[in-house]
């Protein structure tokens, strides 16, 4: 039976979109087959983080509404092995999908894939609920700005009333001369958001550089954040990994 993760922020620009690339290419490479979906419609950019434009053409409004099955819709990388790709529609029309279809689409998600991750949109609207009331996990990404600290606060405590049972913290775009001009650090972060720390990712040029070379960033040869993306997915598989460097 799969585990559905969806990673959500309170607000953008925390690298959310990034880290479910990095972290779902990296469970493929540990050898779990592993899902993404795109649930921020109408702005959706997974597709770009994970160098699939031109492979995701179906959506998973085609699985919840029954006019494709979950594998024909899903389109497989052509790059990492055992990592597929469903995209995002263009828009969300008022009429949102039934819950029970949603609930039934994810129920097959577990039944062919070891994980799935969930890029949840910003905010709290409609997006983000659909995204996280199916999740097993949620991991709430942000970095040490007191706006995003805030807004991650909200998501975090949004997830909870939702019922979702593990909530997890992911720190990213780490600078730690940054945290000290503002006389702070990780645990008043951790303490900010009420999660249990995840992973701390350092803040990495290769990210951008790895984006615009159309290369996904596990197989970028300069990427420094990779190694810490790679010990999130492994603690997530329920290994004890320590952070490294911090």
């Amino acid at each position: 039976m799969g585990k559905i993760i969806a990673v959500a922020s309170g607000k953008g620009g925390t690298g959310k979109t990034t880290s479910v690339a990095a972290i779902s290419s990296c469970l493929a490479i540990l050898g779990y087959k592993t899902l993404c979906i795109d649930f921020d419609a109408g702005m959706k950019n997974l597709d770009l983080s994970l160098c699939m434009a031109d492979f995701a053409v179906t959506d998973y409004m085609d699985v919840a509404s029954g006019r494709m099955d979950l594998m024909e819709a899903c389109s497989e990388s052509p790059q990492i092995q055992k990592l597929y790709f469903l995209a995002a529609p263009a828009f969300l029309s008022q009429a949102e999908p039934e819950r029970e279809a949603m609930k039934a689409m994810f129920g097959s998600v577990r039944d062919e894939f070891d994980y799935c991750l969930v890029d949840s949109p910003s905010g709290l609207g409609q997006g983000f609920r659909m995204a996280n009331e199916n999740a097993d996990m949620a991991i709430i990404v942000t970095f040490g700005e007191l706006p995003a600290m805030r807004n991650a606060q909200q998501a975090a405590n949004e997830v909870r009333e939702m019922g979702v049972g593990e909530r997890r913290l992911l720190v990213n775009r780490v600078m730690p001369k940054n945290l000290k001009r503002i006389h702070s650090n990780i645990d008043d972060v951790i303490d900010t958001v009420g999660a249990r720390l995840i992973g701390l990712v350092p803040e990495d040029k290769a990210v951008f550089r790895a984006l615009h070379a159309n290369v996904p960033l596990i197989l970028y040869k300069q990427r420094l954040s990779v190694y810490d993306y790679l010990d999130i997915a492994r603690r997530i598989t329920g290994e004890e990994v320590p952070l490294r460097h911090w």
